[in-house]
């Protein structure tokens, strides 16, 4: 209950009272202002509250004596870093990586977005990118993958299965030991991808989720929802040009040109072009009793000859249900447009982290326009925000804070502990006891 609900129930419900006790309600006001400035956390609840936010569990003795010791300091000029330290410390233990960013991370991983998933190279990388403190823009388009080192019995790393993350999520192996726990170049494991790789999104997880059946939209959806914070709906733009949309596009969905061009050519006009960039990708697998969605089996595939079917390196599944609307854009190489940097989508703030890509084929160049956008960096904003503050930003002080903290994820290098600090800061730094 806050002080102003205090107040006005006081000066509705008492007024009778007041008046006959003649007691000053302004006194009263003044009484329970005190009450409620100092029923705040002291440093050893603020320090268990910080640690069990930021690691999902109590803190060892010597981490929380460092941290009782930090935000013990009584210095207004010094609190923000000292904060910074205990949130460090924090993020120290071994439970931020396996449990808290995991859960964090594991929903972009699958199409139900649920936590209920077992560790994937996917989750992995992005986990080894915050732990390592560089760059976080590159889970979109860098040569990267994380696992486990050779040498501590986990079943090698495979293209066609999960096994390998498996026996590390139950092996015991810490994440944030960098000695057992390894950065590696995605191509060294599969090097059907050197040359074209992009993060996690060719990732055998994203690959396992995104790329099985349909003509590849699904990636790009799910990465503008998972890393930017928009479904299409909130980037339906129909004044963008529809040259692109491809031939499975009715464009009289129900004999109603009409749905076509208020709702479809809204969503495809900027989709379709940008969904260029994963052409040549595709996830094979043979279905079985036991795997029909070849989750456990399947591996990423990316053409590096002519597919018989396109006769270019475009994978036959961008021209499933062409009879739809033959006139409709055919798909020839994996050059992508951008159509959303002009119009209502330039508030997605393109090219705000970095310059436009120097290429404009393939996934890698499309993951770095997407992550050179501001909408990107606001996303992994908002995603820490709700994790720590255990709540969406809904004030005008929490949409001040985003924009804080998005300016200082570019400032400090896009670097994904800065903004567990900012956020700690601002949400943990005085936590009530009630």
């Amino acid at each position: 209950m806050t002080l102003s609900t205090i107040t006005r129930g006081l000066s509705t419900a008492l007024p009778h009272w007041l008046s006959s006790q003649r007691i000053g309600l302004k006194a009263i006001i003044l009484g329970v202002g005190v009450l409620a400035s100092t029923a705040y956390a002291g440093p050893r609840e603020q320090a268990l509250e910080i640690h069990k936010r930021i690691a999902g569990i109590p803190p060892t003795e010597d981490a929380f004596n460092y941290m009782v010791t930090r935000l013990s300091v009584n210095d207004s000029s010094t609190r923000a870093q000292n904060v910074a330290d205990a949130v460090n410390k924090a993020m120290e233990n071994e439970a931020f990586y396996s449990v808290v960013l995991k859960n964090m991370i594991t929903p972009a991983t699958n199409r139900e977005q649920t936590v209920f998933a077992p560790l994937n190279d996917y989750t992995a990388t992005v986990i080894g990118v915050v732990r390592d403190d560089v760059d976080f823009r590159g889970i979109l388009s860098e040569d990267i993958l994380y696992v486990g080192a050779d040498g501590l019995g986990l079943p090698a790393y495979a293209n066609n299965n999960n096994l390998h993350y498996a026996a590390l999520e139950t092996s015991g192996i810490e994440l944030n030991d960098k000695t057992k726990f390894i950065r590696i170049a995605q191509s060294a494991k599969n090097p059907a991808l050197a040359g074209a790789t992009a993060g996690v999104m060719t990732s055998r997880a994203a690959a396992a989720a995104f790329f099985k059946a349909g003509t590849n939209r699904a990636m790009f959806r799910f990465t503008l929802m998972n890393h930017m914070c928009r479904d299409l709906e909130q980037v339906h733009d129909t004044t963008r040009i529809p040259d692109f949309i491809r031939q499975d596009v009715s464009r009289s969905p129900g004999g109603d040109s009409r749905v076509y061009l208020n709702g479809c050519m809204g969503c495809h006009s900027g989709m379709d072009p940008l969904a260029k960039a994963f052409a040549y990708y595709d996830y094979e697998f043979t279905p079985t009793d036991e795997d029909p969605d070849g989750l456990l089996s399947g591996s990423i595939h990316y053409n590096k000859v002519a597919d018989p079917v396109t006769g270019s390196l475009v994978e036959a599944k961008y021209l499933q249900n062409s009879a739809t609307f033959p006139y409709g854009y055919v798909t020839t190489d994996d050059s992508w447009q951008n159509y959303w940097r002009a119009g209502i989508n330039a508030n997605l703030g393109w090219g705000w982290g970095g310059n436009a890509p120097t290429s404009r084929s393939g996934a890698s160049s499309m993951g770095q326009e997407l992550a050179n956008s501001r909408a990107f960096a606001s996303c992994q904003v908002e995603k820490v925000f709700k994790h720590v503050c255990l709540r969406k930003p809904a004030s005008e002080d929490d949409h001040k804070a985003i924009t804080q903290f998005t300016d200082n994820f570019k400032s400090k290098g896009f670097k994904l502990k800065q903004v567990f600090t900012d956020t700690a800061g601002y949400c943990l730094a005085g936590i009530p006891l009630l």
